[in-house]
């Protein structure tokens, strides 16, 4: 046995070895994001790829025909260019490029693979990459010009990369790195003829992207899981201030001698309010919005007792069809009745609707209280932690967003946008 055999099998085995680990990662893992969707076909089609080259590389220690030489590297060349087609999805999908710039790649990239293919097939009749005499394989002076779709999908991935702005130095020097590895090794392959220098190339771009890519936003994603966590116990615990809860348990038990069932109906809200707020510190995922309206009216009634007249609130729901993230909506209506219409002697009304429009579901709460002008407030700073902490688990559980509009003496109105997405 030659030494490239040597060296060919042992890279495939340990390509082969390494590839199923991850792949077996993925696929146990649960939720999976696009990007791991798109990942996993990309290391199960490389894992094939190796494990093919692999069963060549022995088969033909004891035979090799001028057809099979011809018919399994014609197979290599199309899987070349294939590998490099699941990358580039991989890379689509990890950087999220926009709708018209990823349509032109797109077309770039199928008509490009489309071409390659043909002509891989074509040089079967023709031998312009490479041909076959005594069961050995010839490389064709034009040989480099089949690795032309590679060459033009790295180059370009490279360009995309670097100029996304999202994302960080790791994530372009992981793409940057994969693009131009297994350049400079087919480079290297063509000097040593025999040797799968690319191969060795490919495991080790990969083991980086695994590295600086996957591993790196699991963890990115777990920290922001927790930091979601932690804005929503913090949320939770200004709901339940103590001035609220004693003024609460005040009021219901001034209706026991008065009214017992309403006394008994308050308390039967105010313990569905506590227990929704209890629950939300151990739910991080989304709920249907039909039960963050309850726990609006849940609220409501509560500020009823305590406010009487003073406080109308009417509802225009034309749809719950949609998730959000628990104690998304309930704070804000909070809000309006604290610091917006209850700063007001006679009170005054707040409107919460829910609406679909377009590709989104939208929920306002509307007061008209006191407001507030917008250019007097620094949402960024500290005393505004509530509504900033609602901002980013809207935006990082669902991917919403929160936008506000007031007007001084004129009232307030606070929309936040769910994404389809999160329908139930």
């Amino acid at each position: 046995m030659s030494g490239s055999s040597v060296f060919n099998i042992t890279v495939c085995i340990i390509g082969i070895l390494i590839l199923a680990i991850h792949s077996v990662d993925l696929i146990i893992k649960k939720n999976k994001r696009k990007d791991e969707i798109t990942l996993l076909a990309f290391v199960l089609f490389t894992a094939f790829h190796f494990a093919l080259y692999l069963t060549f590389s022995v088969i033909k220690l004891h035979y090799a025909s001028n057809a099979m030489v011809i018919a399994f590297y014609t197979a290599f060349y199309i899987m070349n260019n294939l590998e490099v087609f699941f990358l580039f999805r991989y890379a689509h999908s990890y950087m999220e490029i926009a709708p018209k710039t990823a349509k032109v790649l797109s077309v770039i990239d199928l008509t490009g693979l489309a071409v390659f293919v043909a002509l891989d097939v074509l040089n079967i009749f023709t031998g312009m990459f490479f041909t076959a005499s005594g069961g050995v394989y010839h490389r064709s002076r034009t040989m480099i010009l089949s690795q032309g779709y590679q060459f033009v999908m790295l180059v370009t991935l490279f360009l995309v990369a670097v100029s996304d702005p999202k994302l960080t130095r790791r994530e372009k020097a992981a793409f940057g790195i994969y693009c131009f590895l297994p350049l400079v090794a087919i480079l290297f392959q063509n000097l040593y003829k025999g040797y799968a220098i690319a191969y060795a190339s490919i495991i080790i771009a990969i083991e980086i992207l695994f590295l600086f890519l996957n591993v790196q936003k699991n963890i990115v994603l777990a920290k922001e899981e927790e930091e979601n966590k932690e804005a929503q116990i913090r949320i939770m615990l200004s709901q339940i201030q103590p001035h609220f809860v004693y003024n609460a348990l005040s009021s219901i038990s001034t209706l026991i001698s008065i009214d017992a069932e309403k006394a008994q109906a308050a308390l039967d809200n105010f313990t569905e309010y506590l227990r929704h707020n209890f629950s939300a510190l151990t739910n991080a995922k989304l709920i249907p919005f039909a039960d963050e309206l309850k726990h609006i009216e849940t609220y409501v009634a509560l500020g009823k007792m305590r406010f009487g007249d003073r406080l109308d609130v009417t509802y225009d729901i034309q749809t719950t069809d949609f998730c959000v993230p628990p104690l998304s909506v309930q704070p804000l209506v909070e809000n309006a009745i604290k610091h917006g219409i209850m700063k007001k002697l006679e009170g005054g009304h707040i409107t919460v609707k829910a609406y679909k429009n377009g590709d989104v579901y939208a929920v306002q709460v509307v007061d008209d209280g006191v407001g507030f002008c917008m250019e007097d407030v620094d949402f960024a700073a500290n005393g505004h932690f509530g509504i900033n902490n609602i901002r980013y688990r809207v935006e990082k559980t669902c991917g919403g967003e929160v936008n506000i509009k007031s007007e001084k003496d004129k009232g307030t109105c606070v929309t936040v946008l769910f994404p389809q997405g999160g329908r139930v």
